[in-house]
């Protein structure tokens, strides 16, 4: 199943791949605003001889074809920053913009996905078949792949996969595990809507801001005593917006927060829980309630035929020590929208390392990437792809 020339190839251009991940690290770019990481992913794919389009309005898509007949496999890049203070000063590859940084590896994955791309062109002729490259904008707002498949990425393909660096599993380990890998995630706001006025006389008003503490402090009630224990599910509040001024009553309050969970019927149950609480706690106070809930990503569900043929890829490639068991993220993935035109499956590679100070959280300013990893990741696209179109 592993192709020799495939692993040789990758740790041919390991310097390569290194100061691409660096080069498009110091130069991160937000949700749509990939601009220049589509050009670079051009010109690079350009420079290969590899078909390509850009897709609207940042993204790339493009075909290696091979040269016997067979199926299409796609293999996925997410290449979006995040609005995160970079942290890392001290390295030389640190952000180049105040505010902007790539802080959870998709600047890794871009750059594995380049040199997996160049190793499987160079092998063309022997593929059986097509690999489909997704370089895809947007993840981080959980838009980039609803629009990609609109566009036409995952149509003919028969198989998709995807790669994210994870910080929390030791460097050289991936997991790829059937059944559920990332939760579906939601976004919801409550508003209420009271009476306001003095805050010396209370008794004439309907004060929001006692309103909206009561939801919160009963809303977790919908996961403990409403859900199955055997079903995961979170209920986060993340914001409130309660009020003007240290004396005035509060006559509106927003509310805003984040459901994940695995299974769609839990969902549904939570969504309506929402409405029933907010509109219970209103009613109980003189209050009306209003709730936006908006269906952000599904559930990442692996297939299990794919996720068992990247297990044995791993344990060919890297060993039986490779393999891992990373137990599901309520972390939200928009790769979960490929599958529902192609089944797939999608790993987690581990570069956290002690050493070399890379376990701090995605997302968090000083998230970085044990750099060794690479080569992994790069490899594991490569060796899928070619595992896949020859099983």
């Amino acid at each position: 199943m592993i192709n020799e020339t495939i692993k040789k190839g990758i740790l041919q251009y390991r310097e390569e791949l290194t100061a691409l991940r660096r080069k498009l690290h110091s130069e991160p770019e937000l949700s749509w605003e990939e601009y220049n990481t589509t050009n670079f992913v051009c010109d690079y794919l350009g420079q290969l001889g590899i078909s390509y389009r850009r897709t609207e309005p940042t993204g790339v898509i493009a075909t290696i074809h091979g040269g016997k007949p067979g199926k299409t496999v796609a293999l996925r890049g997410d290449m979006d920053a995040l609005s995160v203070e970079e942290l890392n000063q001290a390295l030389p590859y640190a952000s180049k913009y105040p505010g902007k940084m790539h802080a959870c590896g998709h600047d890794a994955h871009t750059a594995m996905l380049l040199i997996a791309a160049k190793v499987l062109n160079e092998r063309k002729a022997d593929l059986p078949g097509n690999v489909r490259l997704l370089f895809q904008p947007a993840e981080e707002v959980a838009e980039g792949a609803k629009a990609f498949v609109k566009q036409g990425a995952v149509d003919d393909v028969d198989n998709v996969f995807g790669i994210h660096i994870w910080s929390q599993m030791p460097t050289g380990t991936v997991s790829c595990t059937a059944g559920p890998s990332f939760a579906s995630a939601d976004l919801f706001k409550v508003t209420f809507k009271g009476k306001g006025g003095h805050g010396a006389l209370p008794h004439a008003c309907v004060d929001t801001a006692i309103v909206a503490s009561s939801f919160v402090m009963n809303v977790q009630s919908i996961v403990s005593r409403t859900i199955d224990t055997q079903q995961p599910a979170v209920v986060t509040i993340g914001k409130m917006d309660v009020g003007t001024r240290f004396n005035v009553i509060a006559e509106n309050a927003v509310i805003e927060g984040t459901v994940r969970c695995f299974d769609p019927e839990v969902r549904d149950h939570i969504e309506s829980q929402l409405q029933h609480y907010a509109d219970q706690v209103a009613a109980l106070y003189g209050a009306t309630a209003k709730l936006e809930y908006t269906r952000g990503t599904q559930a990442v569900i692996n297939d299990e035929e794919s996720a068992k043929l990247a297990q044995n890829i791993v344990h060919e490639a890297f060993g039986e020590n490779a393999l891992y068991h990373e137990k599901p993220t309520m972390g939200g993935e928009d790769f979960s929208d490929y599958f529902k035109k192609a089944p797939g499956c999608f790993a987690l590679v581990g570069s956290g390392n002690p050493e070399k100070d890379t376990e701090w959280a995605h997302h968090h300013g000083k998230f970085n990437i044990d750099e060794d990893a690479l080569v992994v990741g790069a490899e594991l696209y490569a060796q899928y792809a070619w595992g896949y179109l020859n099983k």
